[in-house]
């Protein structure tokens, strides 16, 4: 019989420290493949495998793709690409951002959960928003295991407590007892793969093919799910709705995926960039209206620079109402202390 020994690890803001922390207290001899995504900025040079070699006994490194995939291995995402798995083989592509980030927690979790099924673990820490919701989703639908960092114990809690909101956790432990859990589920046995309704492998597998292949027009997104009236917010194609359990989420069909929580977001940032976008045309409206008055009023038509001067005023108590508007921080706190109440402890 096969053991459960495929390890997939999420993490974003406060990871790096959890992470750390984690390995640090693997044995070396731990017969499992371990696979992380750290979210990080695609303009710095990861990092974290060598800081994984000094601290752990497990041989560290950037997947690369097409590698084989070993036991007593430690692949993480390099900067900038997807990391899925196949069948004994890493791929690592540039497709379309998942939740805004390249690496993307919820393509490695799915890939994992379609190849390899009740053999895989997945572990959420700490990070933002709540990418890795939807991966560990099919991680359990798929018959595997999902742990999550207590999120009174994570820097950043969004995304344990995402996960334990809309997951059916297995284990919500702090970061100290992580290891040895990991540990001791690494070693177990597992029986068959659990039968998945045909529909959603095919969706599986077809957003697997989004992430991994250079034309993903061949992908009917929209038969696993209804158009939505929202646009992406990268491509501003259709984005359509797919729900799986209490999940909302949206993909468009160029490939890009979001979260309700990352889509919103993306939308806040972008009505703060038209708004600037707007108060920059008005700014530059006045200015010429200003410009012209003078030039009127210089040449002796001082009815003709008064209309200019009035309809500059005009705009500028218009821009005044707007950049009013800009200075009032967009905040869900609400959302974040009605989700808190729900989690445990």
């Amino acid at each position: 019989m096969e053991k459960r020994n495929i390890i997939v690890i999420g993490a974003s803001m406060g990871g790096f420290d959890a992470l750390r922390k984690m390995f640090a207290e693997l044995p070396a001899d731990l017969d499992a493949a371990i696979f992380i995504v750290w979210h990080m900025s695609p303009f710095v040079r990861g990092v974290l495998p060598q800081t994984l070699n000094k601290l752990c006994g497990i041989p560290a490194a950037h997947a690369f793709d097409g590698e084989p995939i070993a036991m007593n291995r430690i692949y993480v995402a390099p900067p900038d690409h997807h990391m899925i798995l196949e069948d004994g083989m890493i791929r690592v592509t540039h497709g379309p951002k998942e939740n805004r980030f390249r690496p993307a927690v919820d393509p490695l979790f799915r890939s994992a959960a379609y190849i390899y099924g009740n053999r895989v673990i997945g572990v959420i820490l700490s990070g933002a928003l709540d990418d890795g919701t939807a991966g560990l989703w099919t991680v359990k639908y798929l018959g595997g295991l999902a742990l999550v960092q207590n999120p009174l114990d994570a820097e950043v809690a969004s995304m344990p407590e995402s996960a334990i909101r809309q997951v059916k956790t297995d284990y919500i432990v702090p970061l100290a007892e992580t290891a040895q859990l990991l540990v001791r589920l690494a070693s177990e046995q597992v029986g068959e793969k659990k039968p998945a309704a045909m529909k959603e492998k095919e969706k599986t597998k077809a957003e697997i093919r989004m992430v991994t292949e250079v034309n993903p027009v061949g992908v009917d997104i929209k038969k696993f799910g209804q158009l939505s009236p929202y646009a992406c917010p990268e491509c501003h194609g259709v984005l359509t709705l797919i729900k799986e359990g209490d999940i909302t989420r949206f993909r468009c069909h160029t490939g890009h995926a979001y979260s309700s929580g990352s889509l919103l977001s993306s939308l806040t940032e972008r009505m703060e960039e038209d708004i600037y976008g707007t108060l920059r045309g008005l700014d530059e409206t006045i200015m010429l209206l200003n410009q012209l008055g003078d030039h009127f009023a210089e040449a002796n038509h001082a009815r003709l620079a008064a209309v200019y001067f009035r309809q500059a005023a005009h705009t500028a108590e218009r821009a005044a109402l707007i950049r009013q508007a800009a200075m009032l921080p967009a905040t869900f706190e609400p959302i974040q202390q009605e989700n808190q109440e729900q989690l445990p402890g």
